[in-house]
């Protein structure tokens, strides 16, 4: 298991491939390093929209790492979040 980074404000730099690899490194959730390369491996490199489709979704998981609100969200048990439907549900039901 890696070290969980901790939160700051701000994004790491991913304008370039080489940023992107240093950000999840660092970053990342546990093999998207290995993950991200792989599928890189993998791709058609002149299919610039699959090129773009794999930097973006590891982006994405970079940012939500930076996101202490989304690391929460993602933290919450199941039960958790079907008690709050739950409960949400009867408050709707109940107008």
């Amino acid at each position: 298991m890696t070290a969980q980074p901790e939160h700051h404000d701000a994004v790491p730099p991913m304008r370039t491939i080489a940023e992107l690899r240093a950000a999840l490194g660092v970053w990342g959730f546990p093999g998207d390093l290995q993950s991200f390369e792989q599928e890189l491996a993998d791709a058609d490199l002149d299919d610039l929209a699959r090129v773009r489709e794999i930097t973006q979704a590891y982006r994405h998981r970079v940012m939500l790492r930076c996101d202490p609100q989304a690391m929460a969200a993602l933290m919450r048990s199941t039960e958790d979040v079907v008690s709050e439907l739950g409960q949400k549900m009867a408050e709707e039901n109940a107008r």
